[in-house]
């Protein structure tokens, strides 16, 4: 398969897509998932805070750290696309696992959210997030586009990346 040109990282806000969401959602190595009216409620029973979402300034708090997460790392930024209830990412790091870029990402926009928006939040992100690691150019210039053009798209009914059909 040869080696990584990228990954295309994806996070939601906390509470904003929960297990058994009604519109399907990922079970940590499980798998997507149908909806499950229930184990929403429970879910949400469960959380410490309201469900995160982020307003304009926020977004540009987050895709502004990510860039300067990235450059101090050495890693390159190749898309970043902060909506008010998920993170898209692309980036070339591939001397870092995956999981270690998503982690860092989260982490310092975390840091920086909570000391210009909301120091008494506690829960920014949902505990995990999508990693794809991106092989080829193909696969990397649909990943860039998607985070770049795809969300706007979807509202006129394209399916999203990881959704069944």
């Amino acid at each position: 398969m040869g080696d990584a040109l990228a990954y295309f990282l994806t996070w939601t806000t906390y509470g904003t897509w929960l297990p058994g969401d009604e519109r399907g959602w990922v079970e940590y190595r499980g798998g997507w998932q149908e909806p499950e009216l229930m184990l929403e409620l429970e879910a949400a029973g469960r959380m410490s805070e309201s469900k995160c979402l982020l307003d304009a300034d926020q977004r540009r708090t987050v895709e502004e750290q990510i860039e300067e997460t990235c450059v101090r790392r050495g890693w390159t930024l190749l898309a970043v696309n902060c909506r008010s209830n998920h993170v898209h990412v692309v980036v070339s790091a591939s001397m870092s696992p995956p999981d270690k870029v998503r982690g860092d990402l989260k982490a310092w926009t975390t840091r920086r959210l909570k000391e210009r928006h909301d120091a008494s939040r506690s829960n920014w992100w949902s505990g995990r997030g999508s990693v794809r690691v991106l092989f080829d150019d193909s696969a990397l210039e649909c990943a860039i586009v998607y985070t770049r053009e795809g969300q706007d798209r979807n509202k006129a009914g394209v399916r999203r990346i990881g959704q069944p059909p």
